[in-house]
């Protein structure tokens, strides 16, 4: 019967519904009712998924719930001294909107550089290829906003 309801050959009854909560452990209303997203999500530091690239150059922390789609999400880049990491191009209209809150980054989009220091900000599409350089003698962090088209999930 799962498998039918899966293909959308058949649709359930409120008993094979009953039968499907009990054997999950579920009340029925959980098929029933639309799940709502929390509408606070602390995420602490210590909690934190950090994405280091394969140098550890730069490293990426996500500012967003993984659990939920989103056309937008949020990120801290932290860039050590000479780090510089290149991005594939994204899915097309894909945007990106970088702020640097401390220290000073090269950002190049396609064939053009821009340099940015301390409470610089850049919005770019970001479906070329495009890189960011640590260009100071000290580590970077710069707060990231990308925008997706499309929603996405992982």
């Amino acid at each position: 019967m799962l498998g039918q309801i899966e293909l959308g050959k058949s649709a359930p009854t409120i008993t094979i519904l009953t039968r499907i909560a009990a054997a999950l452990d579920l009340p029925v209303t959980a098929f029933l009712t639309r799940q709502l997203a929390p509408r606070v999500t602390v995420l602490p530091l210590t909690d934190s998924q950090l994405l280091h690239t394969g140098g550890g150059d730069l490293i990426s922390r996500a500012l967003f719930p993984f659990s939920r789609e989103r056309k937008v999400e949020f990120y801290e880049l932290r860039l050590a001294k000479d780090c510089n990491y290149r991005s594939e191009a994204h899915a097309p209209a894909t945007t990106e909107n970088l702020v640097v809150s401390s220290g000073h980054i090269e950002i190049e989009v396609g064939e053009e550089r821009f340099r940015l220091g301390s409470g610089d900000a850049i919005f770019f599409a970001a479906d070329v290829i495009h890189s960011y350089r640590n260009v100071g003698t000290e580590p970077a962090t710069a707060y990231l906003v990308m925008a997706y088209p499309e929603s996405v999930s992982y």
